[in-house]
């Protein structure tokens, strides 16, 4: 459920089949310096702190990609407004492109990390020293 917003949480196991295909999904991740300690496999890194000086080219880079997957550490702020912003800003650039699925990882990085971070198909750079508490 959306409640208006303009995309959509989604859980990993939905988007896992798709890392690694880059004509099928784009991930973007929007992590500033916690972007250290690994990422997801091909993910492209948009910090949020500059996210409104890139997100133009980012919608034209992504156009033709009909996936495309936001998240920061958790997906409870920087990765929702990142999307936001990005959906708003397409829908302005591009207003005759074919639609695009918009979503949020839910849980974020953290959360998959956790899950896959053993598995470098789905992750990379990582480094689980990083995130042992």
């Amino acid at each position: 459920m959306s409640f208006g917003l303009p995309y959509e949480f989604v859980n990993d196991k939905e988007i896992v089949d798709l890392i690694g295909k880059p004509s099928e999904l784009l991930v973007v991740d929007v992590r500033d310096e916690d972007f250290l300690g690994g990422n997801i496999k091909g993910a492209k890194n948009v910090p949020s702190r500059s996210f409104l000086d890139g997100v133009h080219n980012l919608v034209k880079e992504s156009e033709e990609i009909p996936k495309v997957v936001f998240h920061c550490a958790l997906s409870q702020v920087r990765g929702p407004k990142s999307a936001r912003i990005y959906a708003e800003t397409r829908k302005n650039l591009l207003p005759d492109a074919k639609p695009q699925e918009i979503y949020v990882l839910r849980g974020g990085f953290t959360q998959f990390q956790a899950k896959y971070g053993d598995q470098s198909a789905l992750v990379e750079n990582y480094r689980k020293e990083l995130w042992e508490c």
